[in-house]
């Protein structure tokens, strides 16, 4: 609504006499339906005429009975009372209390009443239109205003409310539309005058600003219509004459200024007490702008250097499952009638739908046998339903079904047949009607259907429901889950209100904002589930608007409230950001009142103003009216493009149907739009002004993120009008960085250009510049984010259309791109800092390049590996936050199955991360063809044959066993699987270690194991699933063929030779010992880590550390189970262990459980204590019973590591007695490593002997031998010349570990090092304090940036394994860290 200036004036009388007007009765009207028939008009007051045919109308006469009233409001002035045709009495009051109000009583029958009337204004006869009028007010061709009484019991009222100052009365006329008969004042218009206020003093001074401000709201008001010079002083002179009643009525300039400018008094921010008479405020807010000097070009933008990691994010809200009840859901009557149904089917579904129906539902189940259709339909409807039904073999058709399908209670009529639908027998708590038919053969395609209560049809949003049972739904349509893993009190309450949501808007929005309280309590998972209900109705799963009329300054005012309420969220919990984010570009902005009313306003604007009143414009004026939504912003795009295009109607269609709006949409608005538009060619410079300045009303309120609006709003409105219009803002917001407006201009004036490099730049500027305000509270806090979500939208589009300019670009910018993308996607999320490090990463990369730096590709490629993971971890993280709720509520909505299948895949599309994607996968092959990398990485070089299978990941296959030789390809190795039994190859787009577990595990059991970095080879091996290949690997690359089954036979014969001996173990028995020093570290007592570790002690040279150890060798974890105090634990120990041998393999977990209830003997505890002191190292009970009890923690966790599932099942395979596997613990000193390395001192990937590979990672070694994602730093090194190691490749893992100084306890079994078996890595080595988890910046790593630093450690690493290889005599495998460049040798053995 616009704004309303308060008048406190003297009444000056009400009624004066009618005006001797040239007419006579004759002369009235004859009207018929508004806007259908051809008038000839001529109205008192208005002086226009239009000549046309006559109609005969009767006419009604009125006459004036003039009496005193004493209202019962004090500010009523007078009441005054007619008489129409001798019974109907017409009332009008008018009062002058803050607006002033004509209210208008009849006392008539009449449903049709309209009042058509108009103002007088500067005392001249002819109308005036105020811009101010009731709802369903119509401009009746811009002669006067119609509008429609409301009906109440025999009373027909009315209210007009006058704000224009200027406006000395008002006339009218009453029209009976149904009886097409007019009522007026004895052949005169009605004339009512209305109170003025006294004289203006006109030696008020108004500051010059401000009635620029109230010129340009009148102006806006009034349509934004071009003025002539005299007509803009006129409006002037108004503007400033309304001030100055307001002035002379007691307000201030500041009272003034506040109102105009909306400036909040409650706001914390600091106001101004500088302003002079003449109003010029420190910080202005409305003002002629100032051409300022620019600091940039019109060509580019000069971007400020910035210190990336003052944009590190941290606040991550953790994963925590709701506190929500658990127990499953209800289940509604129809809901157990079709899960009753769907278990007495033998045949599987073929197809299940769900629709909404009225707060009922319609189930329909589809199977298919042997060449028969069967169709099975429920409703939990309560009234009786009557289906209206036939067959269809294309879309769109109805055709008679066959007479022999018909079902009981059917009656065929034209084209279809009429069903009435039976309660099923069921015992149920409420009745179910249901419905079934069998079809024979494949002829029909589909069911189309409505329903017919009484007299009443029904329709599934002004269409046919239909179902399709030619196409099989991939994703059948999922029962009720448990709402695990969701705010699942919240998405029920959600459910239970979605009827009342579907009514509006406006109900959906207020809705939403009663629910942001239990979001909050609910934490992440609640606003992931207000999420996805949000997203949900705008992607059009859930109803918009059902029979429900509600004004747009209404939904805008809910959306404000909305808002309002997720600004203060966002400002108060950080850590919710990026899910509110989301949540707001789903809503829009909203305003209160204002902008919402101008998209009813407007479109009598352009209808005016264009002469295009009828057809397609009326129809979807009428919907405006009604109910607007965001379809509004697509039907004004498809109209501007349908104009621009000359008026092609394929044009039109095209722009609705690319949106997702078919002409069925457009029938199943509550006011349908039937018609398409018909312009004429004079009327389209017209049209694409004024539909221009229609959509940024309409984005203002629908599209948060539209960029030119989000602009506006945040820097005030502005408008190309003319004279006082011209560089006017209204209401801009306070405290945006200087040259803030040149940057925003920048923009817009690049958006649409074909070079986007320019437009990113400029983003992304405007991005960081806006992020100080971001962070902190603001009273526009929620138009500065609808402005960062229109910038980052607003790069999404850019770089998807900067594709083409890429596509013969170099490397360099390639990378550039991806550096803008990433810093997009880092300033939109809440945990951005491994963003931020991949960002860096890729700067350094280019600086490489530039420098000409011969491993820049090298570099680059780890960089871009490591922006995948990130990547894969972002959406992971979406995929665990909000597939869940959309899997659960989209349930209960009935919301279709492909939608939800598909939702959080969706939210990613929808963001930066795929134009992030796209962008790396285009820069890989360039990099790998610059590092002379290939298209692969062998890592266990293995020639094998065998039927391709496919999975998604290694680990879910890792225990089963193949009956022939197979070939897996896996789109996912984490790096400490088991490969399965049958396996001879695994292939993988994945990037596990060359020293990690399943590395080790693939050489030792002579199974080929390769990555492949090439997407194009990866598909073409996913897609021969099934069949027999042949692989050849060299060192670097795989040569596959597809072959017949005998050449299977016959490398199957060769692999009988190659059997594995059989491996046996000894059982160590307890030899009174709890602890041992390393000195005493024999075969009988420990295993060979740390026998290993005891024997190069004072052998390797002095400048490579050796750790002091101590163990708890063999036999302690059964004498502790065997004491009287572990009685309890060993029972149940023996329980499990038996339900494991039948077969139980959730035994497992049960049994470490178990194990870690153990109590430690006092004898233990004194002679562990005794042996660490005695080889000085730290005694944990020194720092206090709680740190004991931490080390006795880990001491049993490393026992119950032996029930491993990947340890128990490995032991199974080779048939070791798992019952004989005896467990020591090698007690060590932690040493806080800055790296962490694994040598093997053969090349594991050639064989070659002469050169040393090696892995570096840093912190602990864990990232590196654990299943942590990314890759090590890796070189090799000849050994007749260990001063030169040649860099494999640079190190991606985004994750580092670190800790204090604390024990580690290593597993140290007798089943490791075995010949035929590498146990290594299989049990666990736990430490006593838990790591602390580092996201790492390599651009800070001397090991990455300095090339000196690099040789000499990787020549110290490669050293120490040559003396420790000399030392043996045979190749090691060895585990070492480094610490302020002393180099340590943590464990080592035999190379397999």
């Amino acid at each position: 609504m616009s704004n309303s200036l308060v008048h406190n004036l003297l009444n000056r009388g009400l009624v004066r006499p009618p005006y001797q007007n040239k007419l006579n009765s004759s002369s009235l009207p004859a009207v018929g339906k508004i806007g259908r028939t051809n008038l000839s008009t001529q109205f008192n007051g208005r002086g226009l005429q239009k000549s046309g045919r006559r109609l005969f109308t009767q006419t009604g006469s009125a006459s004036l009975i003039t009496r005193a009233v004493l209202a019962m409001d004090p500010a009523s002035q007078a009441v005054e009372k007619f008489n129409l045709d001798g019974n109907i009495d017409l009332l009008v009051e008018v009062t002058s209390a803050n607006v002033r109000e004509v209210n208008i009583q009849i006392s008539h029958t009449s449903d049709s009443l309209l009042l058509h009337w108009g103002a007088i204004r500067d005392n001249k006869e002819k109308w005036v239109l105020p811009s101010r009028s009731p709802d369903r007010t119509i401009n009746y061709k811009n002669r006067a205003l119609r509008t429609p009484f409301v009906k109440s019991g025999g009373n027909s009222y009315l209210k007009l409310e006058i704000d224009d100052h200027a406006i000395q009365a008002i006339e009218f006329l009453i029209f009976d539309e149904s009886r097409n008969k007019w009522y007026k004042n004895n052949g005169q218009n009605f004339h009512i005058n209305l109170p003025m206020g006294k004289n203006v003093e006109h030696n008020v001074s108004v500051p010059e600003d401000l009635v620029q401000v109230q010129a340009y709201i009148r102006w806006e008001r009034n349509g934004k219509q071009n003025y002539s010079p005299e007509k803009e002083k006129e409006e002037y002179e108004a503007a400033r004459t309304e001030l100055r009643e307001e002035m002379m009525r007691g307000a201030s300039v500041e009272d003034l200024r506040r109102k105009l400018l909306k400036i909040d008094d409650t706001s914390d921010s600091p106001k101004s007490t500088e302003t002079s008479s003449s109003g010029q405020d420190s910080e202005k807010k409305v003002s002629k702008q100032p051409k300022q000097k620019k600091n940039f070009s019109t060509e580019k933008i000069q971007r400020k250097g910035r210190d990336l990691n003052k944009l590190i994010c941290k606040h991550v809200s953790d994963f925590v499952e709701s506190k929500s009840s658990s127990e499953p859901r209800a289940l509604t009557t129809l809901e157990m009638y079709a899960k009753a149904k769907e278990e007495q089917e033998t045949t599987p579904i073929f197809s299940k739908k769900t629709f909404k129906l009225e707060g009922s539902t319609i189930l329909v189940l589809v199977t298919k046998l042997s060449g028969k259709t069967k169709i099975h339909l429920a409703t939990d409807y309560k009234e009786p339903i009557t289906l209206h039904w036939a067959l269809s073999q294309k879309g769109g058709e109805w055709l008679d079904p066959p007479s022999d399908i018909l079902p009981p209670n059917s009656l065929p009529v034209r084209g279809a047949v009429d069903t009435q639908l039976t309660v099923a027998s069921a015992d149920l708590p409420s009745p179910v009607q249901i419905f079934e038919v069998e079809i024979e053969g494949e002829s029909y395609k589909g069911m189309p259907f409505v329903l017919k209560a009484g007299e009443r049809w029904i329709k599934n949003s002004g269409s046919d429901f239909y179902v399709d049972f030619a196409k099989e739904e991939k994703h059948v349509q999922k029962d009720y889950g448990d709402g695990k893993g969701t705010a699942k009190n919240l998405l029920d309450k959600i459910t239970n209100l979605e009827s009342e949501a579907q009514k509006s808007f406006m109900h959906r929005f207020n809705i939403a904002a009663d629910l942001v309280d239990e979001a909050k309590n609910a934490g992440q998972l609640g606003f992931a589930g207000i999420l996805v209900w949000m997203r949900f109705m705008a992607t059009r799963q859930l109803v918009w608007n059902k029979n429900y009329n509600v004004k747009p300054r209404e939904i805008s005012k809910a959306q404000d409230r909305l808002t309002d309420i997720l600004q203060e969220v966002y400002a108060s919990y950080p850590e919710y950001r990026e899910l509110l984010r989301m949540i707001m570009s789903t809503v829009g902005r909203g305003g209160e009142g204002d902008v919402g009313q101008r998209i009813r306003d407007e479109i009598l604007v352009i209808q005016r103003n264009n002469d295009c009143a009828g057809g397609m414009m009326e129809e979807w004026h009428q919907k405006l009216h009604n109910n607007t939504s965001p379809d509004d912003v697509v039907i004004c795009q498809a109209l501007m493009d349908y104009v621009k295009s000359d008026f092609d109607m394929s044009v039109y269609w095209k722009t609705l149907n690319d949106n997702g709006i078919n002409k069925e949409r457009l029938l199943s608005y509550d006011r349908a739009i039937h018609s398409e538009p018909s312009f004429r060619r004079e009327q389209k410079d017209g049209l694409l002004r004024d539909l221009g300045h229609y959509m940024r009303t309409l984005k203002a309120v629908h599209s948060g993120a539209d960029l030119e609006s989000a602009i506006q709003n945040c820097m005030g409105y502005q408008d190309n009008g003319e004279g006082f219009m011209v560089g006017v803002q209204i209401n801009p917001i306070s405290g945006l960085p200087s040259g803030y407006p040149d940057l925003l201009r920048f923009v817009l004036q690049h958006v649409e250009e074909k070079n986007v490099e320019p437009l990113l730049e400029g983003l992304l500027e405007a991005r960081q510049e806006l992020r100080p305000l971001l962070l902190k509270s603001h009273d526009r806090l929620k138009d500065l984010l609808f402005l960062d979500l229109a910038l980052d939208s607003t790069v999404r589009t850019a770089i998807e259309r900067g594709y083409e300019q890429l596509n013969d670009a170099g490397p360099e910018k390639i990378m550039y791109f991806i550096s803008l993308v990433l810093e997009n996607l880092a300033l939109s999320s809440d945990d951005n800092e491994d963003l931020i490090y991949c960002l860096k990463g890729w700067q350094f990369a280019l600086n490489m390049f530039k420098s000409k730096k011969d491993h820049w590709a090298l570099y680059a490629k780890s960089v871009l590996d490591r922006s995948r993971l990130a990547l894969q971890s972002k959406a992971e993280r979406y995929l665990e936050i909000l597939q869940p709720s959309a899997e659960y509520l989209g349930s209960c909505l009935g919301v279709d199955q492909w939608a939800v299948s598909i939702f959080t895949e969706e939210i990613i599309r929808a963001g930066s991360a795929a134009a992030l994607s796209s962008l790396v996968n285009r820069l890989d092959p360039v990099l790998r063809q610059t590092a002379n990398l290939g298209s692969w990485q062998v890592i266990s070089p293995v020639e094998v044959v065998g039927y391709v299978i496919v999975v998604d990941e290694l680990l879910t296959v890792q225990n089963k066993t193949y009956d022939k030789p197979t070939i897996i390809v896996a789109k996912r190795v984490r790096g400490e699987e088991e490969i399965p039994d049958g396996a001879v190859a695994v292939l993988t787009p994945d990037m596990p270690d060359v020293l990690s577990h399943v590395s080790v595990r693939a050489r030792n059991g002579k199974i080929c194991f390769a990555t492949c970095f090439d997407s194009g080879i990866l598909s073409d091996l996913q897609a021969m699933d099934g069949k027999v290949l042949s692989l050849k690997p060299t060192s670097a690359d795989v040569v596959y063929r597809e072959v017949n089954e005998s050449e299977l036979s016959s490398q199957s014969s060769d692999n009988l030779e190659d059997v594995p001996p059989s491996i046996s173990l000894v059982k160590k028995q307890f030899v009174g010992r709890y602890a041992i020093s390393s000195e005493e570290f024999t075969n009988d007592l420990v295993g060979a880590k740390s026998r290993n570790i005891g024997y190069l002690k004072g052998k390797v040279p002095s400048w490579v550390g050796i750790p002091t150890s101590v163990a708890l060798p063999f036999g302690v974890f059964e004498k502790v189970l065997s004491e009287k105090a572990n009685q309890a634990v060993s029972d149940k120990l023996q329980a499990l262990k038996k339900s494991l041998d039948n077969g139980d393999q959730s035994a497992l977990g049960e049994i470490r459980k178990t194990v870690l209830g153990l109590v430690a003997p006092p004898e233990l505890v004194e002679e562990l204590k005794s042996t660490m002191k005695s080889s000085d190292m730290p005694w944990p009970g020194d720092e206090g019973e709680q740190r004991w009890e931490q080390a006795w923690s880990a001491i049993k966790k490393v026992w119950a590591s032996k029930w491993n599932e990947r340890a128990y099942f490995s032991t199974k395979k080779v048939k070791l007695d798992h019952d004989y596997l005896c467990m020591a613990v090698l007690v060590q000193e932690v040493i806080n490593a800055d790296y962490a390395f694994v040598i093997h001192t053969t090349n594991p990937s050639s064989g070659d002997s002469s050169e040393i590979y090696a892995e570096v990672v840093k912190g602990l070694g864990e990232t590196l031998v654990g299943a942590y994602p990314g890759r090590s730093l890796s070189f090799i090194c000849k050994k007749n010349n260990l001063d030169s190691p040649l860099l494999l490749g640079y190190p991606s893992k985004p994750i580092g570990l670190f800790i204090r100084r604390s024990i580690i306890f290593r597993s140290d079994s007798n089943g490791e090092d075995l010949e035929g078996y590498a146990g290594a890595g299989l049990y666990d080595s736990v430490p006593m304090d838990e790591e602390d988890k580092v996201v790492l910046d390599y651009t800070t790593d001397p090991l990455i940036t300095d090339e000196s630093f690099q040789k000499k450690i990787l020549s110290d690493i490669a050293r120490a394994g040559d003396a420790i290889e000399k030392l043996y005599g045979t190749p090691q495998d060895i585990e070492g860290v480094i610490r302020d460049g002393k180099l340590y040798v943590v464990q080592t053995r035999p190379q397999v």
